[in-house]
Formats: structure tokens, sequence, C-alpha cells
């Protein structure tokens, strides 16, 4: 079994079905799963077909600390179990096109009727009704169409993908969890379920919200020449000495005097700096100075201080880092090294609470917690 059950976190008691799928689901599941909820992964028969990404599902971490059990949706005892299953359950995860679940027969009105309680999550790339609801997508085509992609990257030159982490992630998972626990907040005082159907071009415009307000007030021009997309030399990337690179984030004046003091820069070459037009000499001068140093005598220069100076780090490097030490923010859990549960809560912490969950595996004992026999 690689679910761990409840035990304990500002969750604990909330029981969660996860249709297995790709992408925001698996995440939105395992974030309820870290704050203490009983996560139920409902997988297909054959397995082949819930891997995620072609990995390697031992080593799957978003598919951590939860149990799972496989059901033939598609036949009339694999349906029973499901709905018997959803009778005790308060969220539902689901990631299919619209209409799948209901011919599935296992849609939001075949679980209401048997639980009225239920928070029905549906997530999908673009949402439940309209031209494009049952189309075929990923997130880059996502982020695209939202405008939150063509913000991405230099001014010449193409937009950058972001992996799958501002659509999948932060525009479908994360807003599945706030739909969920704000139905959930809802059904306590309504004693009611609901669908929450959460679309990834929802969630990735509305991350967009600042620079609409920016262009509102005519303060945003084109790609990479605004001061919070590298358009600013005082918000962008540098070069250092031995080919690695930091992040220069110095907005405030005080904060750039810091740099200036620190670095030993000549302030006048700096004068007027918000000043558009000043941008490409100072970002000259400001590339030259980077490469006096390498990149880990930045971050020991500009460790401690708000000079806003910090190392891009490769991805194996973060475990070694201090400050992440310091915290915990990737740690060891069940003989994997990962990234630890966020946000933190004083009283009820949330915790990685398994290994990543195989399909069928650990499902059987979490049915008989629920009431529900083999």
């Amino acid at each position: 079994m690689t679910g761990t059950g409840p035990t304990g976190g500002v969750l604990s008691g909330l029981r969660v079905i996860e249709v297995a799928g790709l992408g925001p689901g698996p995440f939105a599941a395992m974030m309820l799963s870290d704050m203490g909820a009983d996560v139920l992964r409902v997988d297909r028969p054959d397995e082949a077909q819930t891997v995620d990404y072609n990995s390697a599902e031992e080593y799957n971490l978003v598919n951590r600390g939860r149990s799972s059990v496989r059901v033939d949706l598609k036949s009339p005892a694999g349906r029973a179990l499901f709905l018997e299953a959803v009778a005790r359950a308060d969220v539902l995860l689901e990631g299919y096109r619209p209409g799948v679940m209901e011919r599935l027969g296992v849609g939001p009105r075949e679980c209401a009727a048997v639980n009225p309680r239920l928070v029905f999550v549906r997530i999908t790339g673009w949402g439940q009704h309209g031209p494009l609801a049952r189309t075929a997508g990923h997130d880059a085509n996502y982020v695209a169409l939202s405008g939150l992609l063509g913000l991405l990257g230099p001014r010449a030159g193409r937009p950058a993908i972001p992996l799958n982490l501002l659509g999948d992630y932060a525009s479908g998972a994360f807003m599945a969890v706030i739909g969920a626990l704000g139905a959930l907040v809802e059904r306590a005082r309504s004693g009611r379920g609901q669908v929450v159907d959460t679309a990834i071009v929802d969630g990735a415009a509305l991350l967009t919200t600042f620079v609409h307000g920016q262009r509102l007030a005519g303060r945003w021009g084109e790609r990479g020449t605004n001061f919070l997309d590298g358009g600013a030399p005082y918000y962008d990337i540098y070069d250092t000495a031995d080919g690695g690179r930091v992040a220069f984030g110095a907005i405030e004046d005080g904060f750039f005097a810091e740099f200036l003091a620190l670095s030993g820069a000549d302030p006048a070459h700096f004068a007027e700096r918000r000043d558009p037009a000043r941008w490409p000499a100072m970002r000259e001068r400001l590339a030259e100075v980077f490469r006096t140093r390498t990149r880990d005598e930045w971050r020991d220069l500009f460790a401690h201080t708000d000079g806003c100076v910090t190392p891009i780090l490769e991805v194996h490097e973060v475990f070694d880092e201090p400050h992440l030490s310091a915290r915990g923010v990737l740690a060891e859990s069940f003989g994997l090294r990962q990234p630890q549960p966020a946000p933190r809560f004083s009283r009820t912490p949330s915790e990685v609470r398994g290994l990543p969950c195989l399909p069928g595996d650990g499902g059987a004992e979490l049915l008989k917690r629920w009431g529900i026999g083999a």
C-alpha cells in the first residue's frame, strides 16, 4: 500500500476520489493528499493507459501519497462500485473531455443522486462549454490562447514555453484545489455540493490580470520591453564570469543603491534609471559588471543583503541550497528526494503521505476504511 491513510493535516477526514488522468488532476490530488485528505485514485483496468508522460511510475512523485483501485467504468459492476465510493466521498476530481463521465453513467447527475453533498470538480483545458470545449489540446495550447504565453520570453525571439507549470499546475491544479475548497466552505453553510468547472484557459487568463491592468493604464508595451519581463535592466538575467547566470531584481531605489555599493558599479552610469531610453546602455554596463565574478561569487557577495542578486540554480542543485535546506523545502520522504508540501500550517502540518501510487495499489484497504467490502 502506498497511501498512508488519514494521519492528520488540515484536510484530515476529507475523502477524495481522483479519476486517473494526466497533468492537473494528479497534481491537485497530490496537494489534497499532502494536506491530509484520504485520496482514492480510480485507475483503468489497462495500466498502460494511466502512465503519466511515459515516466517510470515508481518515481512519478506527483502520484505520491494515495491509494488506487482498478475499475472498469464501462461495466455495470464497475459503475456500481464507483458510485458506492462516491456516496461516501466529499470531492471528486475528473479530467476527461466534456461529456465522457456522462456517457460512462457517472456524471454529475448520477453522482449527485447518490451523494447530494459531493463537490464534483471537472478539470479540462478549454472548459465545459464554448467552441473549443470538445477539442484536444495541451498546456502550450491553453496558455497560448489565454495570452499568457505571449508575455514570456525576449523581445526579439519566440515566447518561452514554461514547461507545463503555468498551465497544468498553476492554471489547472491550483484552481481546481481552490475551487474544491471554496465549494466545501459553501457546503458547510448550505449542505449541498456542486459542480466546479475548472478550465486551464480560464486560470491562465486570470493569471494575466495584473498585465491587463497595466495595459489599461498605458504602462505595458510589447513583450520584453516592460519592467517585469526583462525589458528593464534592473530586473533581468545576466551571465557571469564562469558561464553561470544570476537573476537581478533591484526594482526599488534602496535595493538598487545597495547593489551599487556592494558590486562597485559606478552610480554615474545609472542616473535616471527609470527612463527606458537609457535602458540599453544601462544593460550593457550591468552585463560588464556581472561578468567580473562567477555565479557563486555573486551569491556569496549578496547573501543576507537587500541587493536582490541570486544565482540561477539548475534543478539538481536545489537540494544543497542553504536557505531551501534550512526550511526543508526539499527533503527525502519514503526514500525519495522531492519537494515538500506547501503552504505550511502551524497546528496541522502537511506531509508527504506515501510513495508514488501504482495502479491498483492499496485500493482494497482504503475501500474497507470507507466501509466498502472487497
